[in-house]
């Protein structure tokens, strides 16, 4: 009797061994995924993602897209957004899709960077004008709207949100200051810009925007249109035009050979690779704006 309830206290045990090391693991914590539309609004959210454990942030459209007038979602874009747990979009009519998106995708948060108080779109026509993030000070303003939607997408990790986000808007205030301390007394303010990207950089530093060499970019002027232009060109004092590097400088090239004036060019920050690097991509195309603003207007 004896050796029969050693042998069952025995298998007892061993049962209880192999319970407790078979016990169920916790599933793996699913990422807190974050699509951005295009490269403006990448940069911005990897600054505020920082080092923050189990965020993920996938940049949607192509590095070189550009602007993203007109940009139809792709299958594969659907598919990425299936899986993810917010879209941050600048907004402003730049994202003409983020009404199919939220419609096929119920429970994805759109995060609209554009929508903050202290931002006032100019009009382009009819139509709201989107390109808010060449302003410096409008940059800083669609990080503070990206930041405080993120903090009620994802609270836990707010703290490290807002904290990231603290560090990045100093970077940029830092160079909004430099930038109004190298182009504020340029003897020469005007300038003939490729597209309606630069509206909200013009009014900043207080440029004046004689003209727009296409409005809808890809689209060639009109024979008239471009002779107005260059009747335009002609009367400044200062003859430059800036062109982008998305985009044929093909009419710029035109006018510049009717009129003698001088090709720049100026980048809205909108294509790069979704890299970590990209971190300070923003405020160093930002910078070498400011030197070739510099160097056409003295």
């Amino acid at each position: 009797m004896k050796k029969l309830v050693i042998i069952v206290s025995l298998l007892l045990l061993f049962c209880f061994v192999l319970t407790g090391c078979s016990k169920p693991q916790p599933a793996a914590k699913k990422n807190f995924t974050i699509v951005t539309s295009f490269y403006p609004m990448y940069i911005d959210v990897i600054n505020i993602t920082k080092d923050v454990d189990g965020v993920e942030v996938i940049n949607m459209t192509k590095p070189q897209t550009g602007c993203l007038h007109d940009y139809q979602l792709t299958t594969e874009d659907m598919k990425v957004l299936e899986k993810a747990d917010v879209l941050v979009a600048s907004g402003a009519g730049m994202e003409s899709f983020l009404d199919k998106a939220a419609k096929q995708n119920k429970k994805l948060k759109i995060i609209e960077a554009s929508k903050y108080d202290h931002i006032q779109l100019l009009k382009d026509g009819e139509e709201d004008n989107p390109h808010v993030w060449t302003s410096v000070t409008y940059a800083i303003d669609q990080v503070k709207a990206i930041t405080v939607q993120l903090c009620e997408a994802d609270p836990a990790h707010k703290d490290q949100y807002r904290k990231n986000a603290l560090d990045y808007v100093m970077k940029l205030e830092a160079l909004r200051k430099e930038m109004h301390e190298q182009l504020d007394d340029l003897p020469h303010k005007d300038i003939v810009t490729f597209h309606e990207a630069f509206p909200y950089l013009a009014k900043e530093f207080k440029l004046n925007l004689v003209d727009v060499i296409e409005r809808e970019p890809g689209t060639e002027p009109t024979p008239q249109e471009l002779e107005q232009v260059i009747d335009k060109v002609k009367k400044l004092p200062v003859k430059v035009l800036f062109t982008e590097p998305q985009y044929s400088p093909a009419a710029a090239e035109t006018i510049a050979r009717e009129t003698g004036a001088r090709i720049y060019t100026l980048d809205p920050v909108v294509t790069g690779e979704a890299t970590p690097e990209a971190m300070d991509a923003y405020i160093n195309t930002m910078k070498k704006n400011m030197e070739v603003l510099k160097e056409a207007l003295q």
